[in-house]
């Protein structure tokens, strides 16, 4: 007969994903969130400074993307994309009060580049539907924002600040859904 030694061990900790300081995330999230909703200034120089450098990398895609689909307007809005933000990173000054203007025009060209490749995928029998009301989308608010740059200073803070608070509320519901589970799992 084998005898077998079975040795207990202490039961493991449920560890999970969202602890503690997701929570605080959350919470400094909403926080910061609501600042920006009445400190418009303070969001346009952050998201400027953001928004530089997110141009740069998304410009670098475009144009990788229109190398291999050789896509013109895409090659356009990648260089569109990487001149703003190289603007936007090193003329923080200039970039704050400016920043709607500079929003609405590449708003304006985004849109137009929409309804060109919209135009395209009709041509080819692709689904272009979408592609032109973001375009007609983009042109209209990229108007209203070079008319009346107040309207995109307001609307990119507003939008900055929602976009944090619901990152935050995420981030705390986060936390204690994961709490909840750790506690049914230790029980």
């Amino acid at each position: 007969m084998v005898e077998l030694n079975i040795k207990k061990e202490k039961p493991m900790r449920f560890r999970c994903c969202a602890g503690f300081w997701h929570a605080l995330a959350g919470a400094l999230m909403v926080l910061v969130g609501i600042f920006l909703w009445f400190n418009p200034a303070i969001s346009i120089l952050a998201l400027a400074l953001y928004l530089g450098f997110a141009l740069i990398v998304i410009g670098a895609g475009y144009i990788t993307s229109s190398l291999e689909a050789d896509n013109g307007w895409w090659t356009f809005v990648g260089v569109l994309d990487v001149l703003v933000g190289i603007i936007l990173v090193t003329n923080m000054g200039v970039t704050a009060a400016t920043l709607p203007i500079i929003f609405g025009i590449w708003c304006l060209a985004v849109g137009a580049a929409q309804l060109v490749t919209s135009y395209k995928f009709g041509r080819q029998n692709l689904p272009w539907g979408w592609s032109m009301a973001l375009g007609v989308l983009g042109v209209v608010f990229g108007f209203i924002i070079i008319e009346h740059p107040l309207v995109g200073t307001i609307a990119i803070s507003t939008l900055l600040g929602l976009y944090l608070v619901a990152y935050g509320l995420f981030e705390i519901g986060e936390y204690w859904y994961f709490k909840k589970l750790e506690n049914s799992v230790m029980s």
